[in-house]
């Protein structure tokens, strides 16, 4: 056998390492990965602002490592997905921490300890690009190692990952008291820790509840699920077979907005909202990979109609390939074996979220009791939305008076009408699979009576406004709707 040693040259590994696609908080929940994994009790992320020299650090109390762990776990790709790993353990190619902290920072400080000494290594980007070989080096710069020093866990054994010369801030025009950069800084630290508490939620809770803090403030863990709410429908478990394992999964219909109050319907809906938290949450370990996916299922998409289904999806640990589980931990492909079930639970759950929906909107357009209440009337007949003013409404009675309205009636009921077009029950009612949108007077072709009469007022108003017969004529052809309808502006 003949071959050639073709080894990554190391500028070139770390551009596309560092080029993944990982936002910052992503990237801190890989780093989380390694603290869970090591069995911490408590993680701390801590934010610093100092312009050009701010830092993001992870620091825990987990077993620590030894040199030859810690070089090891320095290296990239040192253990392959196939490397037989703990319980606990939430990696799987041996790149997370290198990619994560590659891609936010061009300084990464790790120093750990089981209880004895501590250890450090350092990347330093530009010492590996200036020599082109991997150097990792044992410590780091005097400043780097009195940050290090100052935020080590005071039990004596634990792990610190330190981020320095961070991508994005570390360039000339950064200075400690730009206050809008600093803004911005501090804002990846809220969104990180909403992102955490979605992600790490399963290990915030329970008898065995891990402590996670951003800047000293502990982060709270979000239930996309609303177990405990007495509203929520929960669809019978299923577990499905794969390979020599399960695939757990459950669905759940959340309750409207009306059963909820402002604080919790506002907390239900996520760190993305509720149109793209809807689909599926897909877990490993405990550990999210997936939030609010329809998995690229055959006509799934997100609709708002949909808002109120989630479903909890637990793979094995070691289902990472059939799964298609990528680096970053941040999106999977569902088994082909899988797929039609995962698409008949959708389809039943996406119904019952729309029957939710679609009772709180036929409330809001219905026709019937006080004809009094609702400026506007939504309803469906023969596959077509139809939305009508409601002519019983005083207010709208007055407007049409023989007499004339008043100039006050008129301003009066068009900023009713502004204020309440029936959005809710139009969104309910629509059939994004039918063509069932309004069409005005009918849609296109010859102009009913209706039209006509609209028409003729338009094209007096237009007159008296100084434009003339044929200049009212022309307008009204380029009119919606009268521009999709035959009269006598079209002759």
């Amino acid at each position: 056998m003949t071959y050639d040693i073709a080894a990554p040259e190391p500028a070139g590994m770390i551009a596309s390492l560092s080029s993944l696609g990982y936002s910052l908080p992503a990237a801190i929940a890989d780093l989380v990965d390694n603290s869970v994994s090591a069995e911490a009790s408590t993680v701390d992320v801590e934010f610093t602002w100092a312009g050009r020299d701010s830092w993001v650090a992870v620091v825990d109390n987990g077993w620590g490592m030894s040199a030859e762990e810690l070089v090891t776990a320095m290296t990239v790709a040192a253990r392959g997905p196939t490397t037989p790993r703990a319980a606990t353990d939430l990696g799987r190619f041996g790149v997370g921490l290198k990619s994560a902290s590659f891609s936010q920072a061009r300084q990464v400080t790790v120093t750990t300890s089981k209880g004895e000494q501590w250890n450090t290594r350092t990347w330093d980007l530009d010492v590996v690009e200036k020599y082109g070989e991997w150097r990792l080096l044992h410590e780091a710069d005097d400043e780097t190692m009195a940050v290090v020093k100052r935020i080590q866990p005071p039990a004596g054994r634990g792990t610190v990952v330190l981020w320095r010369r961070l991508r994005g801030y570390d360039s000339a025009g950064v200075t400690e008291d730009d206050e809008r950069t600093q803004k911005q800084f501090y804002a990846e630290a809220t969104r990180a820790e909403a992102h955490l508490g979605m992600v790490f939620a399963r290990f915030l809770t329970g008898s065995r509840r891990r402590l996670l803090r951003i800047s000293g403030t502990p982060v709270e863990p979000w239930d996309p699920f609303l177990v405990n709410h007495p509203s929520v429908q929960r669809l019978p478990v299923e577990e499905l077979p794969l390979g020599g394992g399960t695939v757990r999964v459950e669905a759940f219909v959340l309750p409207g907005s009306q059963r909820l109050s402002q604080e919790d319907f506002e907390k239900a809906a996520g760190p993305r909202g509720w149109l793209d938290q809807q689909g599926f949450y897909v877990y490993r370990r405990n550990r999210l990979i997936l939030a609010g996916d329809w998995l690229g299922l055959r006509g799934l998409r997100r609709e708002e109609k949909y808002n109120l289904a989630r479903i909890s999806v637990d793979i094995p640990g070691e289902a990472d390939v059939e799964w298609g589980v990528d680096v970053r931990k941040s999106s999977v492909v569902p088994p082909v074996v899988l797929r039609r079930h995962l698409h008949r639970i959708a389809r039943q759950a996406r119904s019952k979220a729309a029957d939710v929906l679609r009772h709180r909107g036929r409330v809001a357009a219905r026709t019937h009791g006080d004809p009094l209440q609702y400026a506007w009337h939504v309803r469906r007949t023969d596959d077509q939305v139809v939305c009508r003013i409601n002519r019983s409404h005083p207010l709208v009675r007055e407007v049409l008076r023989p007499e004339g309205p008043r100039a006050e009636d008129v301003r009066a009921v068009l900023r009713l009408l502004e204020e309440t077009v029936p959005v809710a029950a139009l969104r309910v009612l629509h059939e994004t699979d039918t063509s069932d949108d309004p069409e005005p007077f009918g849609g296109a072709g010859q102009a009913d009576e209706a039209a006509t009469e609209v028409a003729q007022r338009i094209y007096e108003a237009l007159v008296s406004d100084g434009r003339s017969p044929a200049a009212a004529r022309e307008r009204l052809r380029t009119m919606p709707p009268f521009d999709q309808l035959r009269g006598f502006w079209s002759a």
